[in-house]
This record gives structure tokens, C-alpha cells and sequence, in this order.
């Protein structure tokens, strides 16, 4: 056991349109987590009762109120640890900084869960793999396709194995010619709120088109194809029902268009917005999407990806 250790996990966009629960990318914002079991020697003070963890938010998690019993980073490390049949040190010390933006469809509670649980691992020796802590992952924080390019870095598809036990998760390949764009307006909306407002099943044939687009998605994403992309951004599974929370969507969605973007959609369940853009006009097509959200009164965050992030690293 160590006494200390530091992981760094990246944040992510996911479904991308009609990749719906199933395609992630990993993206360059991070969180770091470090995670202390301080020496407790005779002259130590006494454990208080009911606080095993003491946490520090930095960044992005400054203004967060939640008691760090309940942060998603300690119920990671708890996780993991019950998976490993390890008891959770008596005393932990946690400080998580963050430039991921929190509530914004960028993977900030993926990232919390797989930081904790990564954070055990190597403090304690749990000896989980990756493949493990996927599993472990999705099945506290409900989003396999966030979490996975956390864990694994890069582009993937991911899949429940029938069972639930296990995910697999598959890379998939982004054409050098793309980029990924993001708009990030200064408002959140909660998961659970997009979760509310979709339908609990759709038409036969709804759910057809659907899973068309999806292969359209990930046929243009690899070969920067710009008819397929277009179809496969303009999702009718879930963004038709969470559109209406965010204000200003269609006139982003039709900026980013009109400047050259292949199209553009949520990112996870938003706000942000994502455009696919041929990488030589990131730049205009980020600000014509400022542009369409500050027209509607929205202050706005712009910033781009070539190449998707690694995964989550430990030292």
C-alpha cells in the first residue's frame, strides 16, 4: 500500500448524435484526483466519528456543496474497493481539481467515479484492471460511453455484454481531417432532468432510422464522409426531446452549419453543443457559434480537439 497517489482522468463528450448511450470520446479537460491515507501514529488525533473522508475541491468543483461522504470521487474509491473486498482506509484525505465543466454534457461525473475508483486502485493495490473498473464504473455512475473513453483514452464503442456483467468496449477509429468543436453556454442541465423528458419507447420505425444514423455516425466519423456525418448527427432518439432545454439550440445548430460544419448536436445531454467540422474551419465555426448564443443572451465557452485524450494515468 502507498501512502499517496495522483490520477489524472480526462473528461468526455458522448452519443454525438445518433451514437445515443454508445459512442464516447475522450477530451482534453481533466480532473485531478489525489487521495492521502495520512500516518496515524500515538500522538495522532482520534478519528471523528462519521467523517472517513476529508476532500478539497479545486477548480470547476470549488462551488460544489455536496458532503464528500456522498462526492462522486468517494463513492467511486468505496466501490472499488467493496469489488476488491478491501476495507476503505478508516482516514482518507482527498483534493479533486477540475477544468471540466460541471452539468454542461462533458463527462464531469464519469470522470469523479473513475478518478476514485483509480484512486483506490493504486493506493491500495487492488489489483482491478481496466476492463474491471469499466464494469464497475458504469454500473455506479449509468453512463458506459462516458465513462469507457475515461478509463481507455481515445474514441469507443461501447456495448453491455447481454448478461450486464461486462462491457465491451471497441476504439474507434476519427479521420485526421476532423475536429470537434465545442460550444459550453454558462447554464447547466442536470441528467436527470434530460433523462425525464424521453419517451420510455418509440415507434418500430423511429427506432429503424435511429440505429441507420448510428451506423452512418460511426462510418463518418472514420471516413470524414460529409453525407454520413450529417445523418448521423441529426439524432431523432433523444436530442428531439431535449432540445427544448436548451435555450438557443437551433440557431447554434444552424450557425455551426452554415459555417462549414459537417453538423452539430449535444454533447451527452448538454448544454453544450458539438459541432464536427473539417479541422481547417474549427475556428470560424466556434465563432459563429458564439455568436448565435450570445444573439439570444448566453455567455459561452469555445474550445476545440483534434485528437481525442488519453486515458486515465496514475502515478
Amino acid at each position: 500500500m502507498r501512502a499517496s497517489v495522483t490520477v489524472r482522468v480526462p473528461g468526455s463528450t458522448s452519443n454525438l448524435g445518433a451514437g445515443f448511450d454508445c459512442v464516447g470520446v475522450a477530451v482534453e479537460r481533466w480532473l485531478r484526483v489525489t487521495a492521502r491515507r495520512p500516518a496515524r501514529g500515538p500522538g495522532s488525533p482520534p478519528k471523528e466519528a462519521g467523517n472517513p473522508v476529508t476532500m478539497e475541491r479545486r477548480g470547476t468543483l470549488s462551488a460544489l456543496q455536496t458532503p464528500p461522504e456522498q462526492d462522486l470521487v468517494y463513492r467511486g474509491f468505496v466501490t472499488a474497493c467493496a469489488a476488491a473486498r478491501q476495507e476503505v482506509p478508516p482516514v482518507l484525505l482527498l483534493t479533486a481539481e477540475s477544468d471540466i465543466p460541471v452539468a454542461r454534457g462533458l463527462g464531469s461525473s464519469a470522470a469523479a467515479v473513475v478518478a476514485g475508483a483509480a484512486a483506490a486502485t493504486a493506493l491500495l493495490g487492488l489489483g482491478l484492471g481496466k476492463d474491471a473498473l469499466a464494469a464497475l464504473c458504469a454500473g455506479l455512475e449509468g453512463h458506459p460511453d462516458n465513462v469507457a473513453p475515461a478509463i481507455y483514452g481515445g474514441a469507443n464503442l461501447v456495448l453491455r455484454e447481454p448478461d450486464g456483467s461486462r462491457l465491451s468496449v471497441t476504439p474507434l477509429p476519427l479521420h485526421e481531417s476532423l475536429a470537434l468543436v465545442f460550444a459550453i453556454p454558462d447554464f447547466t442541465v442536470e441528467t436527470k432532468r434530460a433523462r425525464a423528458v424521453l419517451p420510455e419507447t418509440v415507434p418500430h420505425a423511429r427506432a429503424v432510422e435511429a440505429a441507420a444514423r448510428s451506423a452512418a455516425l460511426v462510418h463518418g466519423l472514420a471516413h470524414a464522409e460529409p453525407r454520413l456525418l450529417a445523418a448521423g448527427l441529426d439524432d431523432v432518439l433523444h436530442v428531439p426531446y431535449r432540445r427544448s432545454l436548451v435555450p438557443g439550440y437551433d440557431a447554434v445548430v444552424s450557425a455551426a452549419r452554415a459555417a462549414g460544419a459537417f453538423g452539430a448536436t449535444l454533447s451527452g445531454s448538454g448544454p453544450t453543443i458539438l459541432a464536427v467540422a473539417p479541422a481547417g474551419r474549427a475556428a470560424e465555426i466556434g465563432a459563429a457559434m458564439a455568436g448565435a448564443w450570445k444573439d439570444v443572451g448566453m455567455e459561452v465557452e469555445i474550445f476545440q480537439v483534434r485528437r481525442p485524450a488519453g486515458g486515465y494515468e496514475a502515478d
